[in-house]
């Protein structure tokens, strides 16, 4: 059988209807990009007989378009330019390395929160208005009645003396500081002007233009130099919202050919996208790379799920509570590596925004996709947000003619049902996101927490010490923190939280929080980013935004912030007095990811939370409270005011949204992506080829992932008498690999910085500098939270088993490399779950890492080993480094065969004398040869040098199969 576009729809007419509709967006792709080489009639064939080839047969998808961000969008354009070099220096034409396929590259994640709050107030003495100024976090001025506000450009000392003074009783018994700012748009409180920006936002943005100038040159750079590549620039949005609310086509037109949108990126939870119907997951630098060089992801034919949904919405459940929900149901289906397709009844009740919320989890119950296929839905969404009347008929005309637009009642073979009038509000902690705590139980559930011993949930507090107060001074006010304190209090609009319901559902909370007369204390490091100027936009226009500011939760920016630990520090006060009593308190944000230790060092206990749950908790002042029972605080009055007092109903919500999330609100942010901002338009950069790199910079070198490369294929090369670098046990998540936040000043990373003339004020977090391999391989497994069973507690330290010495894992990974010693890693189960990072293999392989012995991986972390060069091995079943009664001081040695083949079995020796099997997890034969290559990089440009053209081409320029 041929295949040619010409036949395409012969296929969607004679074959797909017994195919789930995400395996027909790979049935498509494969048709579409059928060359002979990277995609084969065989492939096609096995998509065809999906119900007997599913998880067993190794297929291609070559997706529309590539999603990077700049955190793991920087290492990848970093080694493109490295490549351009190696190409350079063998005498080919460097130019010719270009993304094949359409790449995004959105700067969103190097947003720090240096400024919390702007004043531009009366004296309160009755003088002369303050003169404006903003306070770096740890010198904040005492709160006002108004926390904090923003410098509209009216003149000092014009404000009236009443602003400052308590609010007057209206005729409607709110105080008037609230009927001022009721129906208005954002609004200084004392002049009482519209503003366009908060002052703590523009400053925010100032500071992060002006420190990450030398990246911005870089990627301006790339948006020249390189082919198909757009960059987004800073001060737009989070890189997940701009996929949805700008970049997503459904229908992608090119060449005179129409085909589904698709997606990878740098992300795990790049997989909300499909809410849209839109199939995209996440992928690791290095595989985005590779596909950006035009060659599709592989993976094994999944099988697919149908997710039934039945009942009605619970009336006080967010779509958090629903995403949890589902979370739990599918985590306990134990769906690992399978597609997800929702039907059912109870779909249609999803609104688009909360279906990319559902989608955006599923890396957490370990599913590849959580699709939702178009539907009517979908088109009303579309409809909003400016797609012109001819695109919307194209798109479901299109959509129907290829079958890929939804029926409700057409379910996969398995399936599973989830009545949504089960879901009831929950939270999510205290330090791993699976740990789900139903509100109702949340003061029991932490109070047992202090009393469990240290583990996944446990703090081991003795009894004597759980009533521990510690009172503490802060602007000259006195206050107490016990056991279970908010200290930090972050909503945070993105991934989950994108949904305008959810955020509208906080805003009139606040709103009727504030007209009853409550607050949230000035200590708390509140803070409110949204994901774009959108979510500023509709929470504006609804007049929620003003009551956000009342409490404390100022709008900071645009971008990731306190999810990656770029957490403003906490004053001194609250943090001697969390030390002096050895206080577990808690931080909550309305993110999707709050390891131990991830938003502050001290600040123990973390929850994930709905964003109108963030603000509850703000105004309560601690986790141990039961809203149903007990009050959030007291009134103006002096009356108790519980939560069901304040809690808006789902028909308000849905009304406001209604009202103000409109097409308008999609144009302007449209206009915000195109028009850029003034400090981006006058970066300057080089217009050369080859990148000129600055020998003197701290952000930007070239990596030596290319060195010593050749047109040949190098021979196996077997380990020899490795020693462990690091012995872990269960659950080593990505952050304790490779840190995101803050760097460390006693850290070796800190060190390096130094030794480069740099100040702690100026090292800037690990992802910004994730273009300086020196940087980054020193932040490797530098986590103050890893568990080295050599060493006993948590720390940042190896045992560097030669010397005895107990040294940071870089030294000590120095140490073995200068002495020609192969390293190892042993772990235990789930080694590398969390968010997708490429220097979680990158770090390891410049450590000198060969090989990683784990009990089990988490799926894309095991792909990333592979694509570095890093072999998986896997115990076998039952066995495991205890079992094996395994020190980890011994040295093993891993013999390779010459002819390796996916999932073989190899034999691990040890200087014991003992010897145990593992499984090289290497799924397919392409991952063989990827491994055999020394990694994905080094394989493509090995490709480039031995062809001497560019790689064979990506899926807009692919001949059909001939």
């Amino acid at each position: 059988m041929v295949f040619t576009l010409d036949n395409l729809f012969f296929f969607w007419l004679c074959f797909p209807d017994r195919l789930p509709l995400s395996i027909r967006v790979f049935l498509e792709a494969a048709i579409r990009n059928c060359d002979g080489f990277y995609t084969t009639e065989g492939d096609v064939e096995n998509i065809l007989d999906w119900q007997q080839q599913q998880d067993k047969a190794e297929v291609p998808f070559t997706p529309a378009r590539v999603l990077l961000q700049d955190f793991t969008g920087i290492p990848a354009m970093v080694d493109l330019a490295a490549m351009r070099d190696a190409v350079a220096k063998h005498g080919e034409d460097p130019s010719l390395v270009n993304p094949k396929c359409p790449t995004d590259l959105i700067v969103d994640h190097s947003l720090q929160i240096d400024f919390i709050c702007f004043h531009n107030a009366p004296n309160p003495g009755g003088g002369e208005s303050a003169t404006p100024s903003l306070a770096p976090p740890r010198s904040v001025p005492s709160r006002l009645p108004s926390r904090g506000g923003s410098h509209c450009g009216g003149q000092q000392g014009s404000c009236s003396k009443a602003a400052c003074s308590d609010p007057p009783a209206s005729s409607g018994g709110r105080p008037a500081a609230v009927q001022q700012i009721e129906n208005t748009p954002l609004l200084c409180p004392f002049h009482l002007k519209p503003v366009s920006e908060t002052e703590t936002a523009v400053k925010n943005q100032e500071m992060e233009l002006i420190r990450n100038k030398e990246r911005l040159q870089f990627f301006k750079w790339c948006s020249k130099a390189f082919k198909n590549v757009n960059v987004v620039p800073p001060d737009v949005g989070a890189v997940h919202q701009v996929n949805l609310e700008y970049l997503s086509r459904v229908a992608q037109v090119s060449d005179g050919v129409i085909y589904p949108d698709s997606v990878v990126g740098t992300d795990s939870h790049t997989t909300m996208i499909n809410g849209l119907g839109i199939l995209g997951w996440g992928v690791g630098g290095i595989e985005s790379e590779a596909v950006m060089l035009g060659q599709p992801v592989s993976l094994t034919l999944p099988q697919v799920v149908g997710c039934k949904l039945v009942g009605s919405i619970n009336p006080l459940s967010t779509s958090i509570d629903i995403v949890l929900g589902i979370t739990k149901h599918l985590r306990q289906a134990g769906i690992a590596g399978r597609f997800v397709e929702f039907f059912g009844p109870g779909v249609s009740q999803l609104s688009a925004p909360d279906r990319t919320t559902i989608a955006n989890m599923c890396p957490e119950y370990n599913a590849t996709v959580s699709f939702f296929p178009i539907d009517r839905v979908t088109l009303k969404h579309f409809k909003k947000t400016n797609f012109s009347h001819e695109k919307l008929e194209l798109m479901e005309s299109y959509m129907k003619a290829v079958k890929l637009f939804r029926s409700y009642e057409e379910p996969p073979e398995d399936v599973i049902e989830i009545n949504l009038s089960s879901m009831v509000p929950h939270v999510s902690g205290p330090k791993r996101p699976q740990d789900r705590v139903a509100v109702s139980n949340m003061k029991a559930d932490f109070q047992s927490c202090l009393e469990e011993k240290v583990g996944f949930k446990g703090f081991h507090i003795s009894k004597e010490k759980q009533e521990t107060r510690v009172p503490f001074l802060h602007c000259g006010q006195e206050y107490q923190l016990v056991h279970g304190s908010v200290v930090i209090a972050a909503v945070i609009s993105c991934t989950n939280n994108c949904n305008p319901s959810v955020m509208l559902t906080a805003g009139l909370l606040a709103k009727k929080a504030v007209e009853a007369g409550l607050t949230v204390k000035p200590y708390i490091r509140t803070s409110l980013a949204p994901g774009s100027g959108m979510v500023t936009h509709y929470l504006n226009s609804s007049g929620v935004l003003p009551y956000f500011s009342q409490l404390g939760f100022q709008v900071i920016g645009y971008g990731c912030a306190t999810c990656v630990g770029n957490t403003a520090p906490l004053p001194d006060a609250v943090v001697d007095a969390i030390k002096q009593g050895d206080l577990v308190t808690c931080g909550l944000l309305s993110g999707n990811r709050h390891f131990e230790g991830r938003l502050c060092d001290c600040v123990r206990a973390n929850y994930l939370a709905s964003p109108p749950l963030v603000v509850a908790y703000a105004i309560a002042g601690t986790v141990g409270i039961d809203f149903e029972k007990e009050p959030l605080g007291l009134s103006s009055s002096g009356k108790e005011v519980y939560l069901s007092d304040i809690w808006p109903s789902r028909e308000e919500v849905q009304q406001t949204e209604e009202d103000t999330v409109i097409s308008s609100v999609f144009k302007d942010l449209r206009g915000r992506m195109e028009k850029g901002n003034t400090f981006w338009n006058n970066i300057e950069s080089p217009d050369s080829v080859v990148f000129p790199w600055d020998p003197k910079s701290t952000y930007i070198r070239c990596p030596p992932f290319f060195s010593n490369l050749s047109k040949e294929l190098p021979a196996p090369q077997s380990i020899e008498n490795a020693h462990a670098l690091l012995f872990l046990g269960d659950k080593v998540s990505t952050d304790h690999i490779s840190p995101a936040g803050s760097i460390a000043r006693a850290s070796t990373a800190a060190k390096y910085l130094q030794s480069r003339r740099l100040t702690p004020r100026e090292f800037n977090s690990y992802g910004a500098r994730r273009g300086n391999d020196a940087v980054m391989t020193r932040g490797t497994f530098a986590s103050i939270k890893l568990l080295n069973r050599f060493i006993g507690k948590p720390s940042p330290k190896t045992l560097h088993i030669p010397s005895g010495q107990t040294l940071d894992v870089f030294e000590a990974a120095d140490r073995y490399q200068r002495d020609g010693v192969p390293l190892v890693i042993l772990a235990g189960k789930e080694y590398g779950s969390g968010n997708s990072r490429d220097w979680v293999a990158k770090g390891p392989y410049l450590l000198g890492v060969r090989a990683v012995i784990a009990e089990s991986f988490e799926k894309l972390h095991k792909s990333q080993l592979v694509g570095m060069g890093i072999m998986p091995l896997q115990f076998l079943p039952g066995q495991s480094a205890d079992s094996l009664e395994l020190s980890g001081k011994e040295r093993f040695s891993i013999v390779l065969p010459e002819s390796l083949s996916p999932r073989q079995q190899l034999t691990v020796k040890t200087s014991k004398g003992t010897s145990f099997s593992v499984t090289a997890l290497f799924d397919s034969q392409i991952d063989v040869i990827i491994f055999q290559h020394g990694g994905l990089l080094r394989y493509v440009a090995q490709t480039f040098l031995r062809s001497g053209s560019q790689p064979r081409a990506g899926a807009a320029e692919r001949a059909p199969c001939p």
